[in-house]
């Protein structure tokens, strides 16, 4: 437990502001490094840098997914995981939850998360922290609720709606993705 709690500060302090402050615009995240994932031999995974996904593709996958799929850990180490609307914004996933929730008992334990988009055959994988946002500053809220309103119709939250809680982001430490594999599979990897 005292490595996790120093794995979540550590992911907390990668940026010098934190999440849904003006200042963390664009989510305190450089520009990743590319490489290969690591596989066991047999998957004949590309050796060189040729085919990758550039991280703009990656992005784009990101922002235009519906679904994702958020998997965290609850207290007595058993995996949870659970479909969820929501939003990339800044280099950032934005999804909604109460702290009553299952994802959020666990989060509240284990900030650790691991995100996958429902993509098919295109795979976007996502690992972090999670990491609560009790009032997201007046530019990025409303930046939220237009996001959220625009990918799922019906459903137009106000820029007021996440006051008090219920909003969660993830800033990757780690991303992989791949459409064609083995040839582009791609690992990205965040911070010094």
């Amino acid at each position: 437990m005292a490595e996790q709690a120093r794995t979540a500060t550590a992911e907390r302090d990668r940026s010098a502001e934190p999440v849904g402050s003006p200042g963390a615009s664009a989510g305190g995240l450089t520009t990743p490094r590319l490489d290969r994932p690591y596989l066991p031999e047999g998957y004949e995974i590309p050796k060189d840098a040729e085919g990758m996904l550039p991280w703009e593709t990656t992005r784009g996958m990101l922002a235009e997914t519906r679904t994702y799929w958020v998997g965290t850990t609850r207290p007595d180490g058993r995996p949870h995981a659970v479909p969820i609307w929501g939003a990339w914004v800044d280099e950032t996933l934005y999804f909604e939850g109460g702290a009553d929730t299952r994802r959020g008992r666990n989060l509240a334990a284990n900030p650790a998360v691991v995100v996958h988009a429902e993509r098919g055959d295109e795979v976007v994988i996502l690992e972090g922290a999670a990491e609560a946002v009790a009032r997201p500053y007046p530019g990025l809220a409303a930046r939220l609720a237009a996001a959220f309103a625009a990918k799922y119709p019906g459903y137009a939250p106000e820029p007021t709606s996440w006051d008090g809680g219920g909003l969660y982001a993830v800033r990757p430490r780690v991303a992989f993705a791949w459409g064609a594999f083995p040839r582009d599979a791609t690992r990205y990897t965040f911070g010094p």
